[in-house]
C-alpha cells in the first residue's frame, strides 16, 4: 500500500513540473493571439518572413504577423499582421521586412508616417519595401567584378 502511495506522489510531482515546463515555454515563447486589430501589407517578396514573427516600431513589438497569403490578382504577396489595440498607425506608414538578427529569422517593420488619420482595421499599406537578399547582392557584386574589363 505504501508502494502505491508513493508512486501516486511521484507521478504527480513529475506532471506537475511537466505542466510548469510547459508554461513557462509557452510565456517564453510569447505566442500569445493579440486581441488588437489586423493591418495587411503587400510585397513583392516575403523573403522568409512567417506567422508568427513580430511587427515592430522602433524595435519595440507591437504585434505579429498572423497569416500569409498570394493575391490571385496581383500575384503579391499579403502578410497579415495583428497588432496591439493601443497601438494607432498613421494612413501614410510604409512597411518592410528586416533581418531580426545575424543569426536569422526576419521581422515587418512599420516606420509611422505624418499624417493625422489613422489606418482603420482591415486596411493594407501599400508602401513597403521588399527585404534585401544577401545573396543576390554578394552575387552581383561577383559578376560585375568578372565582367569589368579594367
Amino acid at each position: 500500500m505504501q508502494r502505491n502511495m508513493l508512486e501516486t506522489v511521484m507521478g504527480a510531482i513529475v506532471l506537475f513540473t511537466a505542466v510548469a515546463f510547459v508554461s513557462l515555454a509557452y510565456e517564453a515563447a510569447n505566442i500569445r493571439g493579440t486581441d488588437g486589430y489586423e493591418l495587411e501589407a503587400e510585397f513583392g517578396a516575403t523573403g522568409g518572413l512567417s506567422v508568427g514573427d513580430d511587427v515592430r516600431i522602433a524595435g519595440i513589438k507591437v504585434g505579429r504577423i498572423s497569416r500569409q497569403e498570394l493575391d490571385p490578382v496581383t500575384y503579391a504577396a499579403r502578410i497579415v499582421m495583428s497588432l496591439d489595440e493601443k497601438i494607432r498607425i498613421p494612413a501614410d506608414s510604409s512597411a518592410r521586412i528586416t533581418a531580426a538578427s545575424l543569426l536569422g529569422g526576419n521581422q515587418l517593420e512599420l516606420i509611422p508616417g505624418a499624417d493625422e488619420e489613422m489606418m482603420q482595421p482591415g486596411e493594407v499599406i501599400y508602401d513597403t519595401r521588399d527585404p534585401v537578399s544577401l545573396t543576390d547582392l554578394l552575387g552581383k557584386a561577383v559578376f560585375s567584378a568578372a565582367n569589368d574589363p579594367s
